[in-house]
């Protein structure tokens, strides 16, 4: 997922990127399963800062894809930036129990900053600690 820009985009940032968007919802209201589509649609609207339609394209992305573990941690990002750590944290679970393994990005994806100030990143860094203990 994109994370939220640190930095205000330029004016012809946000023209293109709402020239983008203009563009893929309309092939995404043509073929609402069109995957590839919708991945890029729901990064832009992070990137735009549009959080809410963002979460609601990681939501039917995992509805298409349900055992895609890139699409449960992309689902987490959206609920953390939307102030939902405990959904956050329930996608976030899915997205391990699917494969993801990318460990260093999740202690430093800035889309998560909120959520790891939560006591349930703490669960989850207990259960990734476990996990590692186990596997050696």
């Amino acid at each position: 997922m994109a994370a939220v820009a640190k930095t205000k985009l330029s004016r012809t940032e946000q023209r293109d990127l709402d020239i983008e968007i203009g563009f893929l919802e309309g092939l995404t209201r043509r073929d609402p399963n069109y995957i590839d589509a919708l991945q890029v649609l729901g990064d832009d609207y992070t990137r735009r800062g549009r959080l809410e339609e963002g979460l609601h394209v990681d939501l039917q992305l995992a509805r298409l894809r349900p055992a895609d573990p890139l699409v449960h941690y992309n689902l987490a990002c959206s609920y953390a930036l939307t102030g939902q750590p405990e959904a956050a944290y329930h996608a976030l679970t899915r997205a391990l129990d699917h494969g993801y393994r990318d460990f260093r990005w999740l202690a430093k994806d800035p889309d998560l900053a909120g959520f790891r100030k939560h006591p349930l990143y703490r669960k989850l860094r207990a259960r990734l600690r476990a996990a590692r203990a186990e596997r050696r």
